[in-house]
């Protein structure tokens, strides 16, 4: 039998290269009665109870796989295998430290191998099966470590168990060629092959796997082992029946199963290996051709042939070696097409399979390289799958000729099924993708979005492992899944995804704004104030966080609750724990003028002195009095209380400086442009009409409360919230120049 061959598997997850990394010969079962209680010695209600187990298991599989070819694998069936019964007394010296460092900080892979590594070598199940346990639900793609899962536990005894930790990982993985040759030589090295139902088992197994991982462009190992055992078996027409599937899928090796095809043909009666309906058809072909030739020789020897003679007889019926050579012909004709269509599209993925040069998981970044290939790679399948599609479906404007709609009917189905099996080669190279780029948010995403039009679930089951399984510290893809729940109805469930992340990463500004704002779109108006008034509460001892909080929340008090008062008592109560803050007083300021203008004119003048007598900026002091006389100019009713507001304006630009003030009264070069906070340039005139003395020029507005940049950029633009940076961005700009000439030179 074709037994799995060695290869390295270096960044699978393996434990040290101390471990076997090729699969071993299949082990003799064990004798129970010789294992010691302290090593898992067991009974024969024990036995049994296994025995239920792992056919339990294996139905279970049966259905899984049935499954993971539409929707992928759910992390509500991923679950850990039961620990066996037995315990080696204490843990070894140094595994409670190693346990500790690796739970503490569960992304450190090294924190992992370590303690993984330290068990192997002090050889201690118990430790060892706790490690993996732990390990293999946080790093569930490490195919490497399930196969030493299972061989943990079959040396222990527990060979049902072994078969459980199998199942359990080709529920996770099963893509995972090498894990389905593992399990399957597991079965081969425990089951009673003399039992009838042992084969069939066997066999059940194959089919799953080819079902899973038979479209791998590596799964060439698997369909070899599939029909070598079937030769072992004897059942040289099912070999035969599975090197003819394999011949129509795309591998790596697809030349070399042609070859092995044409060999079984050669070795065997055409009987033998083809199906009856197949061998009489083609039988009764080459029957005719041969008696057509032969009637056709048989008349020219006939004119050759003595007077007298008469023709030897052929006995009827009798199959010659002749025949069966032409049967043989007949069968390569057909399937030389089958292997002409298959290499032409093995061409065609051959560029993007060649530069793939880490098919497996690792916690290493990859380059850029390798996540270009993948996404040109799914550009190209999805793209082959759009003109089959549109193939498929003509214009529907055509209209059909009489007779052609069911003349159509068959041709229909054969597209319809093509469709849907270029659907599935779609949705096995995302899983394959998925392995190698588990880490990297964007191809969850991407796959989701491609399910999404076909199947609300099969995304959201997408969504799912990704965030609870393989990506549970990163904010964006559990973000994108709330907005998908959201958009599809489902606020609860989008509600349970945003508190999830906070608990997991707390502190994400951009998480509790996404809360908040869920909560407004749903009209729970109240709730979106509660939630920025315990974030307000929390940030007390961070004034920058504060003060941001802060700021939204006056925001929503004033734009959508209409309470300017609670929003005015908000920003107040911000500005007592941080005074020096130029975002707080420029929002309490252009709440306040926002108003009623004649009513609010005292407030806005209050608003001015308060930020002058802050701890600011002279540049900022001097904006805030610009404000201030602008807000005069537009709105107040007398010339003196204009001219009053002015003059104090001037007086605050003689003692910050004569620079800016030379600036204000439009001193400086023509040609040069007033800068402005967010670094763009506006060109402004130095000179006021000729008749018109010096005017100082106004510098730009404050931002205004009513322009929430933060809210036109998306939710993009809240990536740099992460990792609590300064909230330099809430401040908004207005870039105009305000110039009035009636002002008195100074």
């Amino acid at each position: 039998m074709a037994a799995e061959g060695c290869e390295e598997l270096s960044g699978n997850g393996e434990l040290s290269s101390a471990m076997e990394t090729c699969e071993s010969p299949a082990l003799p079962p064990t004798d129970m009665t010789e294992m010691s209680e302290e090593n898992g010695g067991a009974t024969e209600a024990h036995e049994a109870h296994e025995a239920h187990e792992a056919h339990e298991a294996h139905v279970a599989l049966e259905a899984h796989v049935a499954h993971e070819a539409h929707v992928g694998p759910d992390p509500d069936s991923f679950s850990m295998p039961r620990a066996a019964e037995d315990e080696e007394g204490e843990l070894p010296a140094d595994f409670e430290r190693l346990w500790k460092a690796a739970h503490d900080n569960p992304q450190d892979f090294t924190s992992w191998t370590d303690l993984l590594q330290y068990c192997e070598q002090e050889s201690h199940v118990t430790a060892s099966r706790r490690a993996l346990e732990a390990f293999l639900s946080r790093y569930p793609l490490c195919y490497g470590y399930w196969k030493k899962f299972a061989d943990l536990e079959r040396r222990a005894g527990y060979n049902n168990k072994a078969e459980e930790v199998c199942v359990q990982g080709l529920q996770v993985i099963p893509l995972s060629v090498d894990l389905w040759i593992h399990y399957i030589n597991l079965l081969l090295g425990t089951l009673d092959m003399n039992l009838p139902e042992s084969p069939q088992r066997i066999r059940s197994v194959f089919e799953d796997a080819i079902q899973a991982a038979g479209l791998d462009f590596h799964s060439d190992r698997l369909w070899d082992l599939y029909v070598e055992w079937e030769k072992e078996q004897g059942n040289m027409r099912n070999a035969a029946a599975v090197l003819d599937r394999v011949l129509k899928v795309p591998t790596q090796l697809y030349n070399t199963h042609y070859d092995k095809f044409k060999e079984h043909l050669n070795s065997h009666e055409p009987k033998e290996v083809l199906s009856p309906e197949e061998y009489e058809e083609l039988r009764s072909l080459c029957r005719q051709s041969q008696k057509a030739e032969r009637a056709e020789q048989a008349q020219e020897e006939e004119q050759e042939r003595p007077p007298g003679e008469e023709e030897p007889a052929t006995p009827e019926g009798t199959d010659t070696e002749e025949l069966m050579q032409r049967i043989r012909e007949q069968v390569l004709v057909h399937r030389d097409k089958v292997y002409q269509d298959n290499e032409g599209e093995v061409r065609k993925r051959w560029h993007f399979e060649d530069a793939i040069k880490r098919p497996y998981f690792h916690v290493k970044p990859l380059d850029r390289l390798q996540l270009r290939t993948w996404h040109s790679y799914l550009d190209w399948e999805i793209a082959q799958l759009s003109m089959d599609t549109k193939e498929s479906n003509p214009d529907p404007n055509q209209t059909a000729t009489e007779g052609s709609e069911v003349e159509a009917q068959p041709q229909e189905r054969s597209e319809d099924a093509a469709v849907a099996h270029d659907d599935y080669r779609v949705r096995i190279l995302f899983e394959r993708c998925l392995i190698a780029c588990a880490l990297y948010e964007e191809f969850w995403t991407r796959y989701a979005q491609y399910l999404e039009s076909q199947s609300v679930e099969e995304a959201r089951a997408v969504f799912k492992r990704a965030c609870e399984i393989h990506l549970t510290y990163k904010p964006n893809i559990h973000m994108h899944w709330a907005t998908f729940e959201e958009r599809h109805g489902d606020l609860n469930e989008a509600r349970r995804v945003l508190e999830a992340l906070e608990k997991t990463l707390p502190g994400l500004a951009v998480v509790l704004l996404r809360r908040v704002a869920l909560e407004r779109r749903a009209g729970q108006l109240d709730q979106s104030e509660a939630l920025l008034q315990e974030a307000v509460d929390k940030s007390k001892e961070k004034p920058t966080l504060h003060a941001f909080y802060s700021i939204k929340l006056a925001r929503l008090l004033l734009k959508l609750g209409r309470n300017p008062s609670r929003a005015r008592r908000v920003l107040q109560e911000a500005l007592e724990i941080s005074p020096d803050n130029d975002k707080l007083h420029m929002n309490l300021l252009e709440l306040e003028a926002s108003g009623d203008p004649w009513a609010s004119a005292e407030a806005v003048q209050e608003c001015v002195t308060r930020a002058l007598a802050s701890p600011l900026t002279p540049h900022t002091k001097i904006l805030f009095s610009q404000r201030g006389l602008q807000f005069a100019e537009d709105y107040s009713n007398s010339i003196q209380s204009v001219l009053s507001v002015y003059e104090e304006h001037q007086k605050l630009l003689k003692e910050l400086g004569g620079t800016k003030r030379d600036a204000e009264n439009g001193d400086e070069d023509p040609e040069k442009l007033s800068k402005v906070d967010d670094g763009s340039a506006v060109a402004v005139s130095a000179q006021g009409p000729p008749t018109m003395p010096h005017v100082p020029i106004t510098t730009p507005p404050p931002p205004v409360m009513g322009a929430d940049m933060s809210a036109q950029a998306g939710y993009g633009g809240y990536s740099s919230w992460y990792q609590q940076p300064q909230y330099s961005s809430y401040g908004y700009q207005n870039t105009w120049n305000y110039n009035q000439g009636y002002y008195p030179p100074s």
